[in-house]
């Protein structure tokens, strides 16, 4: 079946999905307040690469001035803004979405409850996207990384109040275009493991301009990981979430390395780089970084220090990097591997 789809934001992870669908035969229209994004799209597509067979899509691409040409008879609709857009995006794709039609959250961060306000909770998808890279890094080419390899599953969709819904058998089926897809019923666990993953790497790139393989090849890059992920597992456990098992280990031995050595050796060694291993990929964090962009640390590990606050989980290396960021976003400070010599003794470590 095909269906009529409405994107806010064509960066990369837009830009990538709504590719992909296109392709699929789907009535795709996609809006972004990037004009030469826009503008390259409608001369020459989008150019599709990564560990698939390359290809070039197009797609309706609109300046958002130009949104009020667009009906309310869309069946779907997508946010794939950063998320300090997330409000006005939700705000401007809620009225173009038919009444029963759903509104797919396609972002990192815990942006859901806030789409659901917006759009209803009966009309609002989770969607978590675990072990799938893309950049952007020139307008009208989106590049994805390489994959995490065979019966991964990439895309999990989710009710906010966990019920299932014929919404999340759709956006399974919709997503099995580009990757392995299927419903879950623990977005909240499964939206804490994603942000683990995003809390314990996007940061550590993004104030140190370093790829994730130079990071993770020195003992330091691996224990400011591995505070990092501990930290953000404490939090969400202690939170009531049901965390799933992100990186190298479960949410309860991510938590347990900050406290027991043996754990935190087991995961030190798993984050060492496979002999042979080329794949240096910057996060999205560290593509923001460079493109001058502002970052969403205060949606990662902000929201990390904010949450461990509230049950009375210690988060130092969390808030250590949180201010350096802050930093970086306010051009007082640039890139540095020194920072993170920095941030672990300032939390003491």
């Amino acid at each position: 079946m095909s269906h009529k789809i409405l994107f806010v934001g064509a960066g990369a992870v837009g830009s990538y999905l709504a590719s992909f669908f296109a392709r699929a035969g789907h009535d795709v229209t996609v809006i972004d307040s990037w004009p030469e994004q826009v503008e390259t799209i409608r001369q020459r597509g989008v150019s599709v690469t990564g560990p698939h067979d390359p290809f070039t899509a197009r797609f309706k691409t609109l300046h958002i001035h130009e949104a009020q040409q667009l009906g309310a008879d869309f069946d779907i609709g997508v946010v794939a803004m950063k998320s300090y857009d997330t409000a006005w995006a939700a705000h401007l794709l809620a009225p173009h979405v038919k009444p029963s039609g759903f509104v797919i959250c396609a972002q990192n961060c815990w942006n859901d409850p806030l789409v659901a306000s917006i759009a209803g909770p009966e009309r609002t998808v989770g969607l978590i996207m675990s072990g799938i890279s893309v950049a952007m890094w020139k307008p009208g080419e989106v590049e994805r990384g390489a994959e995490r390899g065979s019966g991964h599953v990439v895309f999990r969709a989710g009710s906010p109040d966990g019920k299932s819904t014929p919404h999340l058998k759709a956006v399974a089926d919709l997503l099995s275009v580009v990757d392995a897809s299927q419903t879950t019923d623990n977005l909240w666990g499964e939206r804490w493991g994603k942000l683990c993953i995003n809390a314990m790497g996007n940061p550590v790139q993004a104030m140190t301009g370093l790829g994730g393989r130079d990071v993770a090849s020195e003992p330091r890059g691996r224990e400011i990981t591995i505070r990092l992920g501990s930290e953000s597992a404490r939090v969400g456990l202690a939170l009531g979430h049901r965390v799933v098992k992100f990186g190298a280990a479960t949410a309860e031995q991510w938590a347990d390395a900050s406290r027991n050595a043996e754990t935190y050796r087991t995961i030190d060694s798993a984050l060492v780089p496979k002999a042979g291993s080329t794949r240096n990929w910057r996060s999205s964090m560290a593509q923001d970084v460079v493109k001058g962009r502002r970052t969403e640390i205060e949606y990662m590990n902000g929201f990390v220090v904010t949450q461990g606050k509230s049950v009375g989980v210690e988060t130092p290396v969390s808030a250590a990097v949180v201010d350096i960021v802050r930093e970086i976003d306010a051009k007082r400070r640039k890139p540095s591997p020194d920072h993170i010599e920095d941030a672990l003794k300032k939390a003491g470590y």
